[in-house]
């Protein structure tokens, strides 16, 4: 997972363990000896997503920078998608059964999976998909080789299975045979593979261990596992979430400017801790970065560092330093180098007319008119006292001519005016072919 920069820095293995903890991605280990396990010898590891959907969101950054910093310390990276157990749905953190997709969208959701786990991992890093081997277990062999190693009351204690109970709210023999299938999922890649370790978030530590479990029993050897947090916000409330829902990482579900705008508006609680978790930076930055919020954090030099790292990472530098110039256009940036989509969403919020194209013919569409019309000022004696005064601005820039014509040059993208008054009052205007729409 690249910065800002391009780069990426290699962690010695036997640092990589440390650096895990500092940067708070380390919540159980299954072995007290793992760390040094890992600075001393390379293990091939993995990490699954399910293909609930044909992205993944912020939620799933987190696993894949446990991957990439795990392999750029000299282990090998599996990422596994679940096109076999997404069939099934696991109950881990849920309160209710998944709904039921079809084999086709799974596998329309994988190809979209794994075109961003290669982007934010790395082009080399090995996908595979449990289909291959949970679409050929039959029933009778699933029962007799895996279900044979279990006992009921271990798997009812489990936290995904213990916690419905509890609730009252019931589990089906689907879900509650998905530990079973994660385990095979194990046993299957270390048998295969050689995999010895699997990561995943805090909630997947019953499946996680049913495998090491399932591996021992079967006579393949010793197997660890490692959990990273769930990400939480300071206040407690869910990460991951913005008004419209997810934040995804494909651009079609969450543009790269909404993106940075997410992390853009991270708490100061937060920005420290996600600076930590989701980019490259090393210690002495992010704890510079640090100071410099806990000084002046009306400045948010943390969350800017946050988004432009994590925006570049997932989407790349161009994206992140085009989503970076939309947000600054909020607050009076230059706006000609904003392309028609952006230019829409920054303005959004903002009030909006449609004019005929016609009206800048001749000699133009004067600047007081419009003023008024937009509803920025009553009269165009008051659009007089507010251009004297320095307070209007036509695509961000001042305006110190009253009587200034407006002309086709001085549209955006072909068809845009953002008139503003002060700091904060913007008005879009758009301009179209043919009557007044």
């Amino acid at each position: 997972m690249a910065g800002a920069s391009g780069t990426v820095p290699a962690v010695a293995p036997s640092d990589v363990f440390d650096e895990l903890e500092w940067r708070g991605m380390v919540a159980q280990v299954t072995h007290p000896d793992l760390g040094r396990r890992l600075g001393r010898e390379p293990l091939t590891f993995y990490v699954g997503f399910d293909a609930t959907a044909d992205s993944l969101h912020v939620g799933s950054l987190l696993p894949l920078m446990v991957t990439a910093r795990l392999q750029r310390a000299g282990h090998r990276p599996i990422v596994l998608l679940g096109g076999g157990t997404t069939l099934v749905g696991d109950p881990s953190g849920k309160d209710a059964e998944r709904p039921v997709i079809s084999p086709e969208e799974v596998g329309r959701n994988a190809a979209g999976i794994r075109a961003q786990v290669e982007r934010v991992v790395g082009a080399d890093v090995e996908l595979v998909d449990n289909a291959e081997w949970l679409g050929r277990l039959t029933l009778t062999d699933f029962l007799r080789d895996v279900g044979g190693h279990f006992r009921v009351n271990d798997m009812i204690a489990k936290e995904s299975v213990r916690a419905r109970l509890e609730r009252d709210q019931g589990i089906s023999y689907k879900e509650f045979s998905y530990m079973l299938l994660q385990a095979y999922d194990f046993l299957e890649l270390c048998r295969v593979r050689g995999c010895r370790l699997q990561v995943g978030g805090s909630d997947q530590w019953g499946n996680i261990t049913a495998g090491i479990d399932l591996i021992r029993r079967s006579g393949e050897g010793e197997a660890f596992g490692l959990t990273f947090p769930l990400v939480t916000r300071a206040d407690g409330a869910k990460f991951g979430k913005s008004e419209g829902g997810n934040v995804w990482l494909d651009p079609a579900r969450t543009s790269p400017y909404e993106f940075f705008q997410f992390w853009l508006r991270v708490g100061d609680a937060d920005a420290g801790r996600y600076l930590r978790l989701f980019t490259w930076l090393d210690r002495a930055r992010i704890e510079e970065l640090e100071a410099a919020q806990a000084e002046h954090p009306e400045r948010r030099e943390a969350q800017r560092e946050l988004a432009r790292q994590v925006t570049a990472a997932v989407h790349g530098p161009a994206a992140a330093e085009a989503a970076e110039q939309a947000a600054a256009a909020l607050f009076g940036g230059e706006l000609g180098g904003l392309d028609e989509p952006t230019l829409l969403e920054v303005f959004s919020e903002a009030p909006a007319t449609s004019r005929s194209l016609s009206d800048l013919d001749g000699g133009g569409l004067g600047l007081a008119e419009l003023l008024v019309e937009a509803g920025l000022v009553a009269s165009k004696s008051a659009a007089r006292t507010a251009v004297g005064q320095g307070g209007v601005y036509v695509n961000n820039r001042r305006e110190a001519d009253v009587e200034r014509r407006l002309v086709p040059s001085d549209l955006l993208v072909g068809s845009y005016l953002v008139l503003r008054r002060g700091k904060r009052s913007y008005h879009l205007v758009r301009f179209v072919r043919g009557v007044e729409t």
